[in-house]
């Protein structure tokens, strides 16, 4: 895929989202989407991005709010957002000179969905550890 391109993942919404961990294996396609999602949040300036714009009242950010908050250039913190985009995390829009930025709910909500438990369910016990005491 060219630099050029920017697949967004996560587009299928909660409703065509892979099954729980515990529930059944993800298959590779499956794993391999989720990565790029887990490796856009395994940044701590990205995941501070994506803190801010989820959490800011009345849904969006502009920019200009964001960048202030880090030590970094404008283009350092614009390329992590476009990579907080491209996993499908945040979307954005134009408007005038700044840019606007706001939550996907649909991929924090599947990412909630895959690492949460059934039903509250106990994890299964590793084999080789009943009645081992």
């Amino acid at each position: 895929m060219s630099k050029q391109e920017l697949a967004l993942l996560g587009q299928d919404g909660v409703d065509g989202c892979c099954p729980g961990l515990l529930t059944a294996p993800l298959d590779e396609a499956q794993s391999v989407e989720l990565a790029k999602v887990f490796k856009a949040l395994g940044d701590p300036i990205r995941l501070r991005l994506l803190s801010m714009i989820a959490s800011r009242a009345g849904g969006e950010v502009c920019v200009c709010d964001l960048t202030p908050a880090f030590d970094l250039s404008q283009p350092t913190i614009s390329h992590h957002l476009k990579l907080l985009r491209q996993a499908g995390l945040i979307d954005c829009e134009r408007r005038g000179t700044w840019v606007y930025y706001w939550l996907l709910p649909e991929m924090t909500d599947r990412l909630a969905g895959i690492l949460t438990r059934p039903g509250g369910q106990p994890l299964p016990e590793p084999a080789g550890t009943a009645g081992d005491a």
